[in-house]
């Protein structure tokens, strides 16, 4: 078992640590935090440590609240909001409206934007930083990770499909390719590719390899 890392006294963000609760998650030690709105919290180590948890949840409705208001980089519908406001927006709803369509596979799966990018302009900044260009989308390197710095990149649309967790994985002569990037190898049509493994159950030697019929 690894040794505890102490952190009482410790200030992140505006929580300060005040002293192990003696609880334990998956994650590691559960820590009691005095935020500096007055209100207390117990957060996990590896929360706090990453900086995923840096309020008692105080900072994430401020930067909410402050986001419905208008202001220079995000005003919508007025024709002065930056393109990446639509992806934050976006990102936000997902995650935190349960009537949002993609909610089960994010939100609703415990997926959760890290506290700093409750900021729309904290966001932006961030993204003109680390290669955002038109076109691009926001991905997350771990399918089942948070939003965050750490964890999120721009990519392609084409990245960004073949990076989903429903992708299909096949392993063919000591290789492994998801389905779409052995369409483009073999040059098949990816919906042909998938109808011969899922719909018509041929084996993966016959679905890769067998001509198509022209």
């Amino acid at each position: 078992m690894s040794k505890k890392k102490e952190l009482a006294g410790q200030k992140f963000g505006r929580l300060l640590v005040l002293y192990d609760t003696s609880e334990r998650k998956s994650r590691g030690v559960v820590w009691h935090c005095l935020c500096d709105c007055g209100n207390e919290v117990d957060v996990v180590s590896g929360h706090l440590v990453s900086g995923n948890t840096r309020s008692c949840g105080c900072y994430k409705r401020e930067r909410t609240a402050e986001a419905n208001t208008v202001h220079g980089m995000s005003q919508r519908g007025k024709g002065k909001y930056h393109p990446v406001y639509e992806t934050w927006h976006s990102m936000l709803q997902r995650c935190e409206n349960p009537n949002d369509d993609g909610f089960h596979n994010y939100g609703g799966r415990g997926i959760a934007v890290c506290d700093e990018w409750h900021d729309a302009k904290i966001f932006i900044v961030w993204a003109l930083a680390n290669g955002w260009q038109k076109g691009l989308q926001l991905d997350r390197i771990d399918n089942n990770g948070n939003y965050e710095p750490n964890n999120c990149r721009w990519v392609t649309s084409k990245e960004n499909n073949r990076n989903k967790r429903s992708n299909h994985l096949i392993i063919f002569g000591g290789r492994m390719q998801c389905l779409a990037d052995w369409a483009e190898e073999l040059g098949i049509n990816e919906c042909t590719l998938g109808s011969r493994i899922s719909r018509l159950h041929w084996p993966i030697e016959r679905a890769l390899t067998e001509p198509v019929r022209r």
